[in-house]
């Protein structure tokens, strides 16, 4: 007498009974393999590691594996094929136009795809001189020239590059022969940037009524909201939000995400009691220390960073990146 075969079980019902594998994990060799485990990044595993010629590799620790889901989280494919994030603040001198750079070096040094920043503000904007720069050429000189770009090589000729990769649209450095740079003006830019780059970063100017922000806040995905720890800031942030609320942003607003900068040593501010406002408003709050080398004002490059800096803008990259699988809003 023959055993009874089992009973063939569709794909459907197989895969209803199993817990869905999240779309952010990569299908690699990294991945599925159960007995593989990764080199690790750094410290004294990584040394007995390589001592041992990688045949002693310790279990990695709290940090390395939080680090390792806040690489994957940035590295989140973006569904719609372009993804734009607005950084923003209304009041100057927060560091708003430092954290576009140091959050545009970060998706860019950890991605495969193009990442570009632009600077949108309406008077002279310092952007531009957060790389080193490959061209005079301006937003205002991109525009001009808008009819004759027709591939990635035309637009990459108004581009300055990083050593991390992220591309920046520098806009004119002499206020004196800059021109009005309008939301029309905003969506000729961007929808060409749509062609060639996956992520666009906008560097917004300060005020919430110059020409370009209402283009920016209509076709914007994501808000990274930028405030420094003082009492000023603050109140500036709140009333950002405010705003936004009430001038029909409130989706911007909820899924926003907060940068607390501390642009001095030390303040006597109560950073717990500000990330705990914002959190109840907003999808995350990013605290950001302090760093000599992003007080310079200069270039930003993540490999000065201090070891806490780049371990903010990577958590930074992570939250922004956690909505790159949600389809375009504002197209």
């Amino acid at each position: 007498m023959t055993e009874p075969s089992p009973p063939i079980r569709s794909a459907k019902s197989a895969a209803a009974s199993q817990e869905p594998i999240p779309e952010s994990v990569p299908l690699t060799a990294e991945h599925l393999l159960t007995n593989r485990q990764p080199e690790p990044a750094g410290g004294w595993r990584r040394i007995l590691w390589r001592l041992s010629g990688g045949r002693i590799n310790p279990a990695e620790s709290a940090a390395e594996l939080e680090r390792r889901t806040l690489i994957g989280q940035a590295q989140i494919p973006v569904a719609s094929g372009h993804h734009r994030i607005a950084v923003m603040s209304l009041k100057g001198g927060v560091g708003k136009t430092t954290t576009t750079a140091a959050l545009g070096n970060t998706l860019a040094s950890l991605r495969g795809d193009r990442v570009i920043a632009i600077d949108a503000n309406p008077d002279r904007g310092t952007l531009g001189l957060k790389v080193k720069s490959e061209t005079a050429a301006t937003i205002r000189t991109f525009l001009a020239e808008a009819p004759h770009i027709a591939r990635y090589a035309d637009a990459r000729a108004f581009t300055s590059q990083s050593a991390a990769r992220l591309e920046v649209l520098a806009s004119d450095a002499d206020p004196a022969v800059s021109e009005a740079f309008n939301a029309e003006d905003y969506r000729t830019v961007t929808k060409l940037i749509e062609r060639y780059y996956s992520i666009c970063i906008t560097d917004c100017g300060t005020g919430l009524l110059h020409g370009a922000m209402g283009a920016t806040l209509e076709l914007a995905d994501q808000v990274v909201l930028v405030t420094m720890v003082a009492v000023d800031g603050a109140s500036s942030a709140a009333a950002t939000l405010d705003w936004l609320t009430a001038h029909g942003h409130a989706d911007l607003v909820k899924n926003a995400i907060v940068v607390l900068n501390a642009v001095e040593r030390k303040t006597d501010v109560d950073i717990e009691l500000l990330e705990r406002h914002f959190t109840s408003r907003c999808r995350a709050v990013i605290r950001v220390p302090y760093d000599p080398h992003l007080k310079e004002g200069a270039e930003v490059d993540l490999v000065r960073l201090r070891p806490a800096t780049r371990a903010a803008y990577l958590r930074l990259s992570a939250a922004v990146g956690l909505g790159f699988s949600k389809g375009s809003r504002g197209r």
